[in-house]
């Protein structure tokens, strides 16, 4: 699997995933939100976030007026669904000397949707890397340092494509600008899904 290293210290992989993967994987996402249903998060200050999100593995990552925090059951109570072979694959594939993924967060993006930037820091070993996989339409991605206002890199990611925020990276300021909505057929009704897989103890 080829990569390239010119998104601020990040590894980017440029369709790591073919066509089947990649539907082979959103049929797992599928059934990980018939189990925990996708739901709008809130920010403690009470803002509406644009992304719906849902989860697998033994945490989730929840954010309402209490805070940001992992949790260890969905808002409605029920535990999160496992963590599916097909990204535990993919993990061993692009981080085989990282521990075994706690986390993967599903956020899905509809028309208009982003994500402002944000730095990945409620896990307790920064050692451990953050591996994310697009499915479905582009998303201009930003990456900048661990502190903010510094100089930024854009890419877009596209259905298939992996990132890895390890190392120099792994706190890096990152979010996601906008969507190319219908830039991808792979959901029929368009949206991109995002999954980030993270060790969180």
């Amino acid at each position: 699997m080829a990569h390239k290293i010119d998104l601020n210290g990040a590894k980017f992989y440029s369709e790591a995933l073919t066509r089947s993967a990649q539907e082979g994987l959103l049929e797992d996402i599928r059934q990980i939100a018939r189990a925990a249903p996708l739901y709008a998060p809130e920010t403690p200050r009470g803002q509406k976030m644009s992304v719906r999100m849902t989860a697998a593995g033994r945490f989730g990552w929840i954010t309402d007026r209490r805070g940001y925090r992992y949790e260890a059951r969905h808002p409605r109570g029920a535990a999160w669904p496992a963590i599916p072979e097909s990204l535990l694959a993919l993990w061993r594939a692009v981080v085989p000397e990282a521990r075994a993924p706690e986390c993967a967060l599903i956020n899905f993006y509809g028309e208009g949707a982003r994500m402002g930037l944000h730095q990945d820091k409620d896990e307790a070993d920064f050692g451990q890397p953050v591996v994310s996989v697009s499915l479905g339409d582009e998303g201009l991605f930003r990456i900048g340092g661990e502190t903010r206002g510094g100089k930024t890199a854009s890419q877009w990611l596209r259905s298939g494509d992996v990132l890895v925020l390890g190392g120099a990276a792994r706190l890096a300021h990152h979010g996601v600008d906008k969507i190319r909505f219908g830039s991808s057929t792979l959901l029929p009704e368009g949206g991109r899904i995002n999954v980030t897989m993270r060790v969180v103890t």
